[in-house]
């Protein structure tokens, strides 16, 4: 018989409810135990979800952050919060964000950990950190809590934990400290952990080392030999889970390591299937994921019975089925949307519904197609509908990729010559100021979209109250001194979801919600066919807002790389095809945007290093296709034209040459979490455009000191000429208030005035 499992379960709920009860719990507005018993009740649900399943996971769900929850386990935690006052939660919410819910003074304020994207996806991780003096120390408590309460469902409990050989590659070594020499402790823990399973009763345990679909330097395959052969003393079972590519040349070597089952991402690495079989020893136990946990397609399942079936007849009971990852990525219930156009429902399936396909093949493969005869029949029908549709496909978008041409992805001069003429026109002053984008976006705001949305207010009643708050933002703006403004996007609900709801080829959900990180949730769009324009989308706002002041308005536009990877893409074409048609439409709204008089264009490319490959042997492929939509985008402007581009939470030191060749005037950063490491690429690299370092960690409610401010620019002065060097937040402002955001923009201002008046000293 075919076993069935999930990897992990979407944590953030139906409706959101693990955000809210965040946002309460931070603003004091609930108790510890009430947010603890809110999280009590979600994982309930959640495993009744997955009941269906032969065995649920326990530990995938987190108030924040899994790889946050494993430093806590493992007791790795910054000295700089170790000593304060407060419970443990307090300090988990001190590395997560800054601080906790009772830290009014400064002394109890911290930097928060330093967060990147987790692999190739837009969910941000909590960074470990690693020194030579790091010690771990279990605390698995929260873990076995967790366990009891799936126990209490009497269903199987198969505990989920990362992998001790990924938890170290996923970590920063902040004093030069080799993150390996640290492994032998920390498999001590480890096995320590697995004792303390094993003696509650566990028989299975996931351990997560997704690195295995990586390129691995000798080092780090010695270690995974080590830790599995030094973890196998430890009688309990271990499903070892890798997901997001191929294994290739590390295929033997998982095959290899003395665990007791291999889970394989059946999507990515479905050619490698047959070898993994041929190489695993037959007292093994193989996982695949079948279904897809990034998307939400439907998936066709005659098709995948079709390879299946010769599998399960070779292995019997050896086989097992789950999604091919955790479905943190995918929203939760498809069953929420009420106003999803009726084909297009038929062709998706969310968290809940993959559950149920890994139950239906499951069926099948144990008691016969025919058993499932009618799902097969629906299931058909919808595959079949998508294929056969003809709203996927505009001929006119077609013809218009084939008539791009080099000329359209060149400026008219290079950088040194532009800027000449770009600083005569803006007579901007050294360390000129700047935001990201959006301003705090407010209950009202959001309250007076939804009533516009559901037909309580008129267009033009809408159109006036976005008006009156872009002209708050401006006067706001001016009041503080920044340089070069925005119109604060009011009017604007996502970055990637306002823009797709004004081209062809998109749908939207209503529900569909995805956790980005801690409480922070996107709502991805669905690309389910041909990208194209009709019309203007930001001039009318921007045009408004510049109307307001004398100083410089920036645009604000998402580029053609993000708008891809944050949304759910279709996949019967390339993802580079669908690039250049969103390139060819947000390149429609940049000439717009001049030719209404807005003379400095952000084109945001916040997710552009998130779709790197996860083997650096095929990124190549993947940056000559991206870099090019970047340029077709925001090359068909003048000279005087400055173009900026904004890129947050992600290494740059591998990719600077790609960067480089985007070729845009002006890039922002963010480097506030990582005290400006990440400019020592763009020093190596001698990268030769405008920099923005973000100074204001936005993500955390802190409001940074004038004195912190001026240190990191100081240092950002000693790799990149002050020339060329801009002042501004790392992110937008939307999830700040007023409340923090002006004190942090003043203070801002004020480094920057500082900056500008030494740097005037020291040159006279």
């Amino acid at each position: 018989m075919v076993t069935t499992h999930s990897l992990g379960f979407p944590r953030i709920g139906r409706k959101r409810e693990l955000k809210f009860a965040l946002e309460k719990y931070w603003k004091g507005e609930i108790s510890e135990q009430a947010l603890l018993e809110i999280a009590i009740e979600l994982r309930a649900q959640h495993w009744q979800d997955q009941a269906g399943l032969d065995w649920i996971p326990a530990g995938d769900f987190s108030l924040y952050d899994h790889v946050l929850d494993t430093s806590f386990m493992l007791g790795n935690i910054p000295a700089r919060v170790s000593g304060l006052p407060g419970s443990a939660i307090d300090n988990y919410f001190r590395v997560a964000r800054g601080r906790s819910v009772n830290d009014d003074s400064a002394s109890s304020c911290v930097n928060a950990g330093e967060m990147t994207k987790w692999f190739d996806t837009n969910y941000h991780y909590i960074v470990p950190e690693f020194e030579k003096n790091t010690c771990f120390s279990l605390n698995s408590s929260h873990l076995l809590e967790q366990i009891q309460q799936a126990r209490e469902t009497r269903h199987q409990v198969k505990p989920v934990i990362l992998g001790p050989v990924t938890y170290l590659w996923l970590g920063k070594s902040k004093d030069g400290t080799d993150k390996l020499d640290l492994l032998d402790d920390l498999l001590n823990t480890y096995a320590q952990l697995l004792h303390e399973l094993e003696n509650s009763g566990i028989e299975w345990v996931q351990i997560d080392e997704p690195i295995l679909v990586m390129e691995l330097a000798a080092e780090w395959k010695h270690a995974l030999r080590k830790a599995y052969y030094q973890l196998q003393a430890t009688p309990i079972k271990l499903l070892l889970t890798t997901y997001f590519g191929q294994l290739q040349d590390n295929l033997q070597l998982a095959c290899e390591l003395p665990v007791d089952g291999l889970h394989l991402d059946a999507i990515t690495a479905k050619d490698e299937i047959a070898k993994v079989i041929d190489w695993l020893p037959t007292h093994k136990t193989l996982s695949l994921g079948v279904i897809n946990g990034r998307n939400i397609w439907k998936t066709d399942l005659s098709a995948t019975l079709d390879w299946l079936e010769p599998i399960a007849a070779r292995l019997q009971e050896r086989l097992w089925l789950a999604p091919s990852c955790s479905l943190l990525h995918v929203p939760v219930d498809l069953d929420n949307e009420q106003r999803l156009d009726t084909d297009i429902q038929s062709w998706l399936a969310f968290a809940v519904q993959k559950l149920n396909e890994v139950e239906v093949l499951a069926k099948a493969l144990n008691h016969g197609r025919e058993s499932v005869a009618e799902i097969l029949q629906e299931n058909y029908v919808a595959i079949t509908s998508r294929k056969q549709s003809k709203r996927a496909h505009q001929a006119a978008v077609k013809a218009r990729v084939l008539e791009i041409n080099e000329a359209m992805g060149t400026r008219q001069s290079p950088y040194h010559q532009r800027t000449v003429v770009q600083r005569k026109k803006f007579q901007l002053p050294l360390f000129p100021t700047t935001t990201i984008g959006s301003f705090p976006q407010t209950q009202e705001i959001r309250q007076t979209r939804h009533d516009y949305r559901e037909g309580k207010l008129t267009e033009s009643e809408y159109r006036q109250a976005m008006q009156n708050e872009i002209k708050r933002c401006v006067q706001e703006q001016e009041a503080l001194g920044l340089d070069v403004l925005v119109h604060g996007e009011p009017e604007r609900n996502d970055m990637v979801e306002y823009f797709g709801e004004q081209l062809s080829g998109y749908a939207f959900t209503q529900f569909g919600w995805v956790q980005s990180y801690g409480s922070r949730c996107v709502k991805p769009p669905i690309i389910f066919g041909d990208i194209s324009q009709s019309q203007a989308i930001t001039t009318e706002w921007i045009q408004y807002a510049q109307s307001l002041t004398e100083k410089p308005m920036k645009g604000m536009l998402t580029g053609p790389v993000t708008m891809l990877n944050w949304s759910f893409v279709r996949d019967d074409q390339s993802r580079a095809d669908t690039c250049v048609q969103l390139a060819l439409a947000i390149r429609d709204e940049v000439i717009a945007l001049e030719k209404a008089g807005i003379r400095i264009i952000q084109i945001d490319e916040a997710a552009l290093r998130e779709g790197l490959p996860l083997r650096k042997s095929q990124w190549n492929t993947y940056l000559d296709w991206a870099i090019r939509a970047f340029r077709i985008t925001a090359n068909g402007v003048k000279d005087e034209t400055q173009i900026h581009t904004h890129m947050c939470y992600s290494e740059f030191n591998d990719i600077m040459e790609a960067i480089a060749q985007m070729d845009a005037d002006v890039i922002t950063i963010e480097t506030s979490r990582s005290d400006m490491e990440l400019l020592d690429a763009f020093d190596q690299f001698q990268y030769p455009n405008e920099i923005g370092p973000g100074v204001y960690d936005i993500h955390s409610p802190n409001i940074p000191s004038v004195e912190s401010i001026i240190h990191l620019m100081e240092k950002a002065a000693q790799r990149i000429p002050a020339e060329r060097l801009w002042v501004n937040p790392d992110c937008g402002l939307k999830t700040r208030n007023w409340e923090e955001v002006k004190p942090a923009l003043r203070n801002m201002i004020a480094a920057s005035r500082y900056l500008s008046s030494q740097a005037a000293r020291n040159a006279g």
